[in-house]
């Protein structure tokens, strides 16, 4: 049977939270959701779990002359992960990793500033941490981002998102605590094939949404 489609973000989100009720009102959860499309389907599981919400930024490092090909990311609280077999496979010298670092942290900066105004990065040591985003297609972009999370040493990772293809969130499961997807239909196509309604969230409704939450 064919999973149904989501009519935007929010009921995606609202739909999503169902499936996370075993982490409701528990005061060592913190939901991270991925910017943009991830924070009003974050903003409905955070409402519906009891738990404050905040951003988690990744920035891709592309490799020089080949931007399109990711060597690691870096992500909120400065956090660097790189892919060691790329950057040794591909001669990439330290000095042109640093280079690409410093412009994506400056990037990454920025966009921290804009969605968050003057509120501090949150602390994650020690606590349930549930990474959202609107769905799934490789993962490239989740795992960068369970990745850098782990680094800063919160006692679990949960992935939640509406809708992955079925590999990537089976993958997943190796490397985060717990993986939730609400539907994973195949053939998958696209995330955005499973909303009626997938515009593209704004800057300033990233910004609403965690001056509610926050």
């Amino acid at each position: 049977m064919r999973p149904q489609r989501f009519r935007n973000r929010n009921d995606a989100g609202r739909q999503l939270a169902e499936k996370l009720a075993a982490y409701a009102d528990r005061p060592d959860v913190l939901v991270l959701a991925l910017p943009r499309g991830g924070v009003p389907v974050g903003y409905e599981v955070s409402r519906a779990l009891g738990a404050p919400l905040d951003v988690f930024l990744v920035r891709k490092l592309g490799v020089p002359g080949y931007e399109e090909l990711a060597m690691g990311a870096v992500a909120t609280g400065g956090v660097r992960v790189l892919n060691d077999e790329i950057v040794r496979g591909l001669g990439i010298s330290e000095q042109e990793i640093d280079a690409v670092v410093a412009r994506e942290l400056q990037e990454l900066g920025r966009r921290e500033r804009l969605y968050r105004g003057s509120r501090p990065t949150p602390d994650v040591a020690g606590r349930t941490v549930i990474l959202v985003d609107d769905g799934l297609a490789t993962g490239a972009t989740m795992r960068a981002a369970v990745a850098a999370l782990r680094q800063q040493h919160p006692a679990r990772i949960v992935v939640a998102v509406p809708t992955a293809s079925p590999d990537t969130c089976e993958a997943l499961k190796a490397e985060a605590d717990d993986v939730i997807c609400a539907i994973t239909p195949e053939p998958f196509f696209a995330v955005g094939h499973w909303y009626d309604d997938f515009t593209q969230t704004t800057d300033n409704e990233v910004r609403e949404l965690l001056a509610h939450r926050g």
